[in-house]
C-alpha cells in the first residue's frame, strides 16, 4: 500500500504488503521487501536495502529449492520522518526511530532510537539528530538543541526527547 504525495525512483522495489506512508521518498534501486512498513515522511536513499529473511538459504537442507511456504518474512520497521542513507541496509526485523538518521553504508542489526544518529558496520549510535536532520549539540546538561531550529531536546536513559 502506497500512501499520497510519495516519490518512488526509477530501479526500486516495494515488495507485496508493504505498507509506505504519506509523502515517502524512496530513491533510485532502494529494495524495499514486504512485510516493511515505512511511516509518513521517511526517506530511503539510493540503493539502500530493507531485508526480510532472518535465515536467507535458497534451498532447504536436502537441498530441494524453498518457496514461500518454507520460510517467514519478518519485516524492518521506519518511524515517521527517519532516513536510511544510501547503500545502508536492515537487517529485519529491526526498529528505526522516529525522526533517526542512518548514515549512507551503515548496516544495521538492532533497534535504532528516536531522533539517533548511527553509523558503521554494524550501526552504532555516534549522536543525535532533529528533525532538520543536522546533528544536535550538546548545551552539557543532558539538553540537546538543533543549530538550524533552535528547537530543544532532552537526553535521559540513552533516549532522546523533545523537550516541552
Amino acid at each position: 500500500m502506497l500512501g499520497s504525495n510519495c516519490n518512488v525512483g526509477r530501479g526500486a522495489y516495494v515488495g507485496p504488503g508493504v505498507v509506505i506512508g504519506d509523502n515517502v521518498k524512496l530513491q533510485n534501486h532502494a529494495l524495499v521487501y514486504e512485510p516493511a512498513r515505512l511511516a509518513d515522511g521517511v526517506f530511503i536513499g539510493p540503493a539502500a536495502v530493507l531485508t526480510n529473511d532472518e535465515y536467507p538459504r535458497a534451498v532447504t537442507p536436502d537441498g530441494r529449492l524453498k518457496t514461500g511456504d518454507d520460510w517467514h518474512a519478518v519485516g524492518v520497521t521506519i518511524g515517521e520522518g527517519a532516513a536510511i542513507g544510501a547503500r545502508a541496509v536492515c537487517v529485519a526485523p529491526v526498529t528505526v526511530g522516529r525522526w533517526a538518521l542512518v548514515a549512507a553504508g551503515a548496516v544495521v542489526t538492532k533497534d535504532v532510537p528516536d531522533f539517533a544518529l548511527v553509523v558503521g558496520v554494524p550501526a552504532r549510535r555516534v549522536g543525535w539528530v532533529g528533525r532538520a536532520g543536522r546533528p544536535l549539540e550538546s548545551k552539557g546538561d543532558g539538553t540537546w538543541v538543533c543549530p538550524e531550529t533552535g528547537e530543544t531536546y532532552t537526553e535521559a536513559g540513552g533516549r532522546l526527547t523533545p523537550a516541552g
